[in-house]
């Protein structure tokens, strides 16, 4: 299998721009369909739920099904093996104390002037909506990454949607992640109907304020829609990485870390930068073997991505290859150059960043403690990953004393009258203190 090859000197602006967009650009031909589905759970609720779980996930649930059961939660503890719990167990103290760290100072305040203090109190959101997708297996690791942040920012009302499995229970090591998160409230539900669902509320599930988490195009779509309703969080799409490399770098380390993102599934994207031509060469032989050794179905994810949002690209230099890099602002950026801290020096858009060889992504997907849910499609260049700072939100706080009023009031007098606010004026006026 030969993947695709792209030689930024030799491609146009337009061409560049269209590799840029990514498999993000599909997502806008979902939302004709996901209309419909969203318009039908505000009208209909928990019917129109689960007549879409029956139809989308092949599970037949009952209204007073939706949410997962204290039986259930039991029944997924019991049913995991040992050693997959422990896995979960460790990983979320990494990933707690990591964004434990995160959190900031309850209130602050900073003297402008002296008797003028300006500050700012941080409050949970009341209540967000979470999103763990389950279409092409399970993922406990995305119920990790989005509960603790929740929990550490102390939000008060948290609920989660997955979609259930074919018989209808919740997945075992998702429910079991839950539990270790101290989350009570999944519902067993998936695609656009859980975000519609989300912001519009049911008889079964309240509304939230706020929507995060991962999905398949038609979960972004469905957020991209219903912006406005709901706040829908940072932009996580398809997945995608890029692997910098320069000719220092070890091919089979390459190749193996190119696969990691490409396996998600058809529509991620992966992609391998680099100025060194015979690196690139030295890759693509690696491949063949590495891609035929994995499972079918991931064997011809990573086919597809690599001969469709995939591949690699040759720059014209090192500086080249980190300004592409930028321009991309990958979701997951893993950098296997020489100097990885020079380079990281020099990047500016990336949703996460993972330096040299023992620093690979699937370490970052799962235990390293840093958040895996991060902005795709380029949003990376706006947004950040998820962390607690995505549940808390800041108000400003300011407060005079008798003396701070005296020094500040008449220029903010002025400065309402040369603006024409007349009531402004006069609150400053006729004060009479």
């Amino acid at each position: 299998m030969k993947s695709n090859r792209y030689y930024l000197s030799q491609m146009s602006g337009t061409e560049i721009k269209a590799l840029l967009r990514r498999s993000e650009t599909d997502i806008l031909a979902f939302q004709s369909v996901v209309q419909p589905i969203i318009e039908d759970v505000r009208t209909r609720g928990d019917g129109a739920l689960v007549d879409y779980t029956a139809r989308f996930d092949g599970a037949n649930l009952a209204k007073d099904k939706i949410k997962a059961t204290a039986e259930e939660f039991a029944t997924a503890e019991k049913n995991l093996a040992d050693d997959v719990k422990e896995v979960i167990v460790r990983s979320a103290v990494n990933i707690r104390k990591f964004h434990e760290a995160q959190m900031p100072q309850e209130m602050w305040f900073k003297e402008i002037e002296p008797g003028i203090l300006a500050g700012e109190k941080s409050t949970p959101i009341p209540s967000v909506g979470l999103y763990v997708p389950r279409g092409k297996g399970s993922f406990p690791s995305v119920m990790l990454m989005l509960c603790i942040p929740a929990v550490v920012a102390n939000v008060r009302n948290i609920q989660v949607c997955s979609p259930p499995t074919a018989a209808g229970p919740a997945d075992d090591a998702s429910l079991f992640a839950a539990k270790v998160c101290g989350i009570e409230n999944v519902y067993k539900v998936g695609g656009a109907q859980a975000i519609a669902a989300f912001a519009y509320g049911t008889a079964t599930m309240p509304a939230v304020r706020k929507i995060i988490g991962p999905g398949n195009a038609y979960v972004s779509a469905a957020k991209r829609i219903l912006f406005g309703t709901v706040d829908v969080g940072t932009p996580a799409g398809p997945s995608e990485s890029i692997i910098l490399c320069d000719h220092t770098t070890d091919p089979r380390i390459a190749a193996l870390d190119l696969l990691i993102e490409a396996e998600h599934g058809p529509d991620s994207c992966a992609l391998l930068v680099t100025a060194s031509e015979e690196l690139a060469d030295q890759v693509e032989k690696y491949l063949p073997a590495l891609i035929d050794a994995l499972p079918i179905e991931r064997r011809n994810y990573c086919q597809k991505v690599l001969s469709g949002y995939g591949g690699i690209v040759i720059a014209p230099d090192d500086e080249a290859a980190i300004g592409f890099v930028n321009d991309f602002a990958p979701e997951h950026l893993e950098v296997l150059v020489e100097e990885p801290f020079a380079a990281l020096q020099k990047i500016t858009n990336a949703g996460e960043i993972l330096l040299g060889k023992y620093s690979p992504i699937t370490i970052g997907n799962f235990s390293l403690g840093v958040n895996a849910i991060l902005p795709t499609g380029g949003f990376a260049q706006t947004y950040s990953c998820v962390t607690v700072h995505d549940f808390l939100k800041r108000t400003s706080i300011g407060y005079l004393t008798k003396e701070g009023y005296g020094r500040i009031a008449e220029t903010a007098r002025r400065f309402a009258e040369y603006e024409g606010f007349s009531a402004h004026v006069a609150a400053i006026a006729n004060r009479n203190l």
